[in-house]
């Protein structure tokens, strides 16, 4: 996906950006349970619009879900599943997988710092439970990945009957500090699923590009620690 740099700028203002909450939870628990009861706890994030901010088919929509604790932020994700699964036929999930955005991936964009929210953490995740990780540095003359960048992220995922269920597990130590009730956040949350010609790419705040691109600081929302 190209990545229009500051080209949009101007479609994005405070008065639009949207806002979610990551509720906070007392006690750590596995990834692997991905029907703890804690994730009852968090507020559902929507996300059924693409990019360029047209209605997605419902049989592509998902719902977000962000928790946090005294070390951790978690993220879950519920997807409707109703089309061929773009996967790995031989999935290894214990490493990152460069190039895991070119199948089914939901994913999330984080900027611990507001005041500088082209400085972020891109973390995907594939209903096959691969991961991968990146930090991100955006500037006047291009985008900056580090694909060394190591977050000691877990992973864990299921896939059932028209529905796929991911969940990441992110230690605060690596995102280099930890929040506080009240504080903000910014970032972006997307899915990439089905093949081309009719690939969609789905995204919590549309970036609104001429062509599919996530990379856009400037239509981040924020998230709220509560």
């Amino acid at each position: 996906m190209r990545s229009d740099l500051f080209a949009v700028s101007k479609l994005f203002s405070a008065d639009t950006m949207k806002s979610a909450s990551i509720t906070r939870v007392e006690s750590d628990f596995q990834i692997s349970s991905l029907d703890d009861p804690a994730w009852e706890l968090g507020c559902d994030i929507v996300i059924n619009r693409y990019w360029s901010d047209v209605e997605a088919p419902e049989g592509r929509w998902f719902r977000a879900v962000m928790l946090w604790s005294d070390s951790f932020l978690y993220l879950k994700f519920n997807a409707a599943q109703h089309e061929s699964l773009e996967i790995a036929e031989q999935p290894d999930i214990t490493s990152k997988t460069i190039g895991l955005w070119d199948r089914d991936v939901c994913e999330i964009f984080i900027a611990p710092d507001p005041a500088d929210r082209n400085t972020y953490f891109e973390f995907e995740i594939a209903p096959t439970a691969e991961w991968i990780d990146l930090g991100i540095v955006v500037t006047p003359t291009g985008r900056l990945t580090d694909i060394n960048y190591s977050s000691n992220m877990q992973s864990a995922a299921r896939i059932g009957h028209d529905t796929v269920v991911m969940a990441i597990k992110l230690p605060f130590a690596s995102l280099g500090t930890t929040p506080k009730r009240g504080d903000v956040w910014v970032g972006n949350i997307f899915r990439c699923v089905g093949r081309a010609p009719d690939r969609g790419y789905l995204a919590w705040c549309p970036t609104k590009t001429k062509t599919p691109s996530f990379h856009v600081p400037e239509a981040f929302g924020e998230f709220t620690f509560v």
